[in-house]
């Protein structure tokens, strides 16, 4: 295990980008997991076309742009060590988050083939709790990664914290999914959920 740690931790400085997208893959595909398996108890049902979108997105979106932004923070100078801390967690709660919830609803919605319309309805129904929750969990967290992690494993503290938020953004983006795809069909509105498990 050691070993597998410090081979790891040698990639994150060797081949920043091509580890950490490679991580985030990881850890929203395991997110999806979490939220399928445990959250919404689906078992055999296990949807693995939403785990392989939720993996394409954490690899190929959402990986390489944190990573650029991470190395963007880090190249900020500032007067103190507590400014430094103080600045970079409202740049990167304030400033990057904001648009980042907002591109994951948007990526989601696109990826599951659905419309730019689409992607407006469930921004709009989720993206303020969600905002709002992610900086509960958010915050403290750089707040800590900022100050005393140094900045090769900044991208690793976000994602073992994102591995329950990616479930709980997996399990939000379902719920808004389903909700879009009841108010498209209005006569199944007035069917109950045991009603319709008995169709």
């Amino acid at each position: 295990m050691a070993g597998l740690l410090q081979a790891f931790n040698a990639a994150l400085i060797r081949k920043p980008m091509a580890t950490q997208c490679a991580t985030s893959a990881v850890l929203f595909g395991a997110g999806d997991v979490v939220a399928q398996q445990v959250f919404e108890k689906k078992g055999r049902d296990h949807d693995f076309v939403r785990t392989a979108r939720l993996a394409f997105y954490g690899g190929a979106i959402f990986g390489p742009i944190l990573t650029k932004w991470l190395q963007f923070l880090e190249r900020l100078k500032f007067s103190s060590p507590t400014k430094g801390v103080v600045y970079r967690v409202y740049l990167d709660q304030g400033v990057f988050t904001p648009m980042v919830v907002g591109m994951f609803f948007s990526s989601m919605t696109l990826l599951e083939g659905k419309t730019i319309q689409d992607a407006k309805e469930r921004i709009h129904e989720a993206y303020t709790p969600t905002l709002i929750r992610n900086w509960g969990v958010f915050i403290p967290t750089q707040v800590i990664n900022f100050a005393i992690v140094p900045p090769h494993l900044r991208f690793v503290t976000v994602g073992v914290v994102s591995l329950f938020w990616n479930a709980y953004l997996s399990s939000v983006n379902a719920k808004k999914q389903v909700e879009v795809a009841d108010n498209s069909t209005p006569e199944d509105v007035s069917l109950s959920a045991d009603e319709k498990k008995d169709l």
